[in-house]
């Protein structure tokens, strides 16, 4: 498939995991691929992957918390590619595991700002260069079921900052469709990365775990949900606006 082909995606946090799956498969279907992220060696094997396969690709270091580097990555895309098309704003971190009580204001600040004030700083860069292309843009953005669609003891805090995204995809959509901009969000649940393991698990029991707990018995894996992520941000979803998808193995249903 080639939906994107002649097209530029950015990819926050492309190094590892959903974002290195994202990046590598908008690549795959003939997208020129920037992957952002605050360390340069994990971008760069992901721009490897996407070289060797015989993709596009950018490495752009910047931070998501910060407006002036966010607004450099996109500045970095357009220069390099013409044009910024597509972005997932994937970039966050989870800091749980204890109840709210036990969190330290540190973690709570940290989720806050990766999580929601830089998902609001791409967005706010991404808009502004796409409403001032003819052809517009769309973006997703990656929230978790974590928040709008489920809570769990130990992340209070990030399921707060993930419902708060899924709140502000919505109403950005609303503000900025008629500019031509089209903004989604994808919920993920349980994925096939670290993150989805419990302290001292491992993926086989992980496995063992989620085959009674989870309707499909089995975690996502990074391209299902990446494969999600390219359908909100192609025209086959071209009349999708201010959607929350979710991609859980049916834990939420």
């Amino acid at each position: 498939m080639t939906r994107f082909t002649g097209r530029t995606a950015l990819v926050t946090g492309g190094g590892s995991g959903i974002g290195r799956a994202v990046a590598v498969a908008f690549a795959a279907e003939g997208a020129q691929v920037v992957v952002a992220g605050r360390r340069p060696e994990p971008l760069a094997e992901t721009v490897r992957l996407i070289e060797e396969a015989g993709g596009k690709a950018l490495p752009v270091t910047g931070d998501v918390t910060r407006a002036a580097e966010v607004e450099a990555v996109v500045e970095a895309a357009v220069d390099r590619f013409g044009s910024l098309d597509v972005a997932v704003n994937n970039a966050g971190v989870f800091r749980g595991g204890r109840p709210l009580a036990e969190l330290s204001s540190a973690d709570w600040r940290e989720q806050l700002d990766v999580n929601l004030t830089g998902v609001f700083l791409a967005l706010r860069a991404e808009i502004r260069r796409m409403r001032s292309q003819p052809s517009g843009g769309a973006i997703v953005n990656i929230a978790s079921t974590f928040g709008a669609h489920t809570r769990s003891p130990g992340a209070a805090a990030y399921a707060a900052t993930k419902a708060a995204v899924s709140a502000l995809t919505r109403g950005a959509a609303l503000d900025h469709i008629r500019d031509g901009v089209r903004i989604n969000a994808v919920s993920p649940g349980a994925v096939d990365t670290p993150m989805s393991l419990r302290p001292g698990e491992t993926e086989a029991d992980r496995a063992e775990r989620v085959r009674a707990a989870l309707p499909l018995g089995r975690v996502s894996s990074t391209s299902e949900i990446a494969a999600a992520v390219l359908y909100l941000a192609s025209d086959d979803a071209s009349s999708v606006v201010g959607t929350d998808l979710v991609v859980d193995s049916g834990a939420t249903a």
